[in-house]
């Protein structure tokens, strides 16, 4: 279990820390790609959705080889990939409204993981950072939507059979990633509980 400053003890250089600025951009990104979206400029759309998924893999990148992985950094990376997935989950409605339960999945697997990291956060722990599997599921994800808008965008081709299965294997993944991120969290909570048990007793004692 880590320790409390290590959740707590932000500093005023990580807001401008390079890794984080790379996830602010994610945040400003959501803006033009549901307004392109919307506008059915969806060559526009996919090029936001793309860079959006570029920088979600290089400010971990970054993270790693500049040595500045920062607590503020690890809650705003998941609540980025979040916020994004929101919009865009709302304009795929829109555009192929069939999908809506595959979209539904993802948002409850996703609300659980906030749910989740909300609650380490409340008892001073520090949220698990991405692993692998979270990364790939994120990646799968991009890389559907991306898809899907590029063939209506550039070859005006529109086919549900397909929708439906890139985001069902889009849906797989995320749920995968969600028993791991379970598994973590779970095992956390177990040791925070044994932890607070063996305090008490030392206290009764």
């Amino acid at each position: 279990m880590e320790k409390e400053k290590d959740v707590w003890s932000f500093k005023t250089s990580d807001l401008v820390a390079i890794p984080n600025i790379i996830t602010y951009v994610r945040f400003v990104l959501i803006i033009p790609f549901v307004y392109f979206f919307l506008a059915e400029q969806y060559i526009y759309a996919a090029i936001c959705i793309g860079l959006s998924g570029l920088t979600d893999c290089f400010d971990g990148m970054a993270a790693r080889k500049l040595n500045q992985v920062t607590p503020l950094g690890k809650i705003l990376d998941p609540i980025a990939d979040k916020v994004t997935l929101f919009a865009v989950v709302i304009c795929m409605v829109i555009y192929v409204p069939m999908v809506l339960p595959i979209l539904v999945t993802l948002l409850v697997k996703d609300l659980l993981m906030l749910i989740g990291g909300a609650d380490l956060i409340k008892k001073r722990l520090t949220p698990p950072s991405a692993n692998w599997y979270g990364k790939v599921g994120t990646i799968i994800f991009y890389f559907s939507v991306c898809l899907i808008v590029f063939l209506k965008a550039f070859f005006a081709y529109e086919n549900m059979v397909l929708d439906l299965v890139l985001l069902s294997v889009t849906a797989a993944s995320m749920l995968y990633a969600l028993y791991r991120y379970g598994k973590i969290y779970f095992a956390m909570i177990k040791e925070y509980n044994e932890s607070l048990k063996k305090t008490a007793d030392i206290k009764n004692k």
